[in-house]
């Protein structure tokens, strides 16, 4: 039998997504998604928060970059993958990523039609709007 890695998560953008463009023009987005839950400790209500590194690819990496900043909700699937690299000094350092596979984002139509957006349609309009499944 396989195993199952499916990770789900809700939670507000850490920052910007950051952008790069690979070889073979290979675009992959990456950016820190904050997920928080509160419990009592000592009669004291108590929130923690948990810091995960999103990566996307491809496609999903453009429209990530195009439509998500900082401080937005978006709930998001994917898997954990962990890897391994070497830092300046040459060090073996290891660590721990939710590879996206799809992503919503979360809250009212008017979060998103308020700001400037990063690419804006021709007529002035919100781009929102204009969001089309083949042009992706």
């Amino acid at each position: 039998m396989s195993g199952i890695n499916k990770v789900i998560l809700v939670g507000h953008l850490g920052k910007d997504p950051e952008v790069r463009n690979l070889e073979g023009g290979v675009s992959v987005t990456s950016f820190p998604l904050a997920t928080s839950e509160t419990f009592n400790k000592d009669g004291k209500k108590v929130e923690q928060t948990e810091w995960h590194n999103i990566v996307m690819w491809r496609g999903l990496a453009e429209v990530a970059a195009r439509f998500l900043s900082k401080g937005k909700l978006v709930y998001i699937e994917g898997k954990l993958r962990t890897r391994s690299f070497e830092d300046k000094e040459g060090i073996k350092k290891y660590t721990t990523e939710i590879v996206a596979e799809n992503f919503t984002m979360l809250g009212r139509k008017s979060d998103f039609e308020t700001e400037p957006l990063k690419s804006p349609s021709k007529n002035g309009d919100s781009f929102i709007d204009h969001l089309n499944a083949e042009d992706y």
